[in-house]
């Protein structure tokens, strides 16, 4: 993985990242004790643009990514909502299946918005993940999953997503009351700009391709080392400057 500057996102200063670096897009375990805080989500990603106002990433289709199972075997999305944030867990290896994922993130939001097509690159939706603001690190980007989501279609309505779980979160003590109300302000704000038809959505991204040279970054032995002690030259390397990203 490249090098850059180690800083919270919403922070200025320069950019360390070109297009075709591969870097992590983390996510920490939520709540209180026991795994919380540990990184249980980890997404080996291509830099498609970094400038002070946007991160932008390509997750590739076959990826290999970490991700939480319970320890049982189960997928989580499996588990009965009731039991889904109670029982142990621990983290597995798998592939990103399906077509690949655009994530676009701004400095400060506490959400990204991810864009999905289909195999055949007809584009479907955008998809408002709420999140802790990322921090980043010479090696990628770390954040913290919020549960409630927004699906945004191409015709621009929307609706809310995974309501239940951002409920079931509160009732399992992995949100306190005073996050669940930040958490929703910043939904209500994601909405606003929604309905306003801002950026990233008036943007041109849904005609956004990879570059075909860029090959998919490969998920390091040490994926969940603290970022600032990851050391530089982790995974896979770049290709040369100033790749064709579209």
């Amino acid at each position: 993985m490249t090098t850059g500057t180690d800083r919270t996102d919403r922070d200025g200063g320069a950019h360390p990242w070109r297009p075709g670096d591969q870097i992590l897009w983390r996510y920490r375990a939520n709540g209180a004790g026991g795994s919380a805080g540990r990184f249980h989500i980890c997404r080996p990603v291509t830099v498609v643009r970094d400038t002070p106002d946007l991160l932008a990433v390509w997750l590739a289709p076959g990826t290999e990514c970490v991700k939480p199972e319970l320890a049982d075997g189960t997928p989580v999305h499996l588990e009965p909502l009731a039991t889904r944030y109670t029982k142990p867990r621990t983290t597995v290896r798998s592939r990103w299946s399906g077509a690949g994922v655009l994530k676009l993130a701004r400095p400060g939001e506490p959400w990204s918005v991810w864009l999905f097509w289909d195999r055949q690159w007809s584009f479907k939706n955008w998809y408002v993940n709420l999140e802790e603001p990322r921090r980043r690190w010479p090696g990628g980007v770390d954040s913290e999953d919020h549960f409630l989501d927004i699906a945004v279609y191409p015709d621009r309505c929307w609706e809310w997503r995974d309501e239940d779980e951002f409920a079931q979160a509160q009732q399992a003590g992995l949100l306190d009351a005073e996050q669940a109300a930040r958490i929703g302000a910043a939904g209500r704000a994601a909405v606003r700009l929604i309905t306003d038809w801002g950026p990233p959505f008036s943007d041109n991204w849904p005609a956004w391709r990879p570059d075909p040279r860029w090959p998919t970054p490969r998920l390091p032995g040490d994926w969940d080392r603290p970022g600032s002690a990851l050391p530089a030259g982790t995974g896979a390397g770049r290709l040369p400057d100033h790749p064709r990203a579209s």
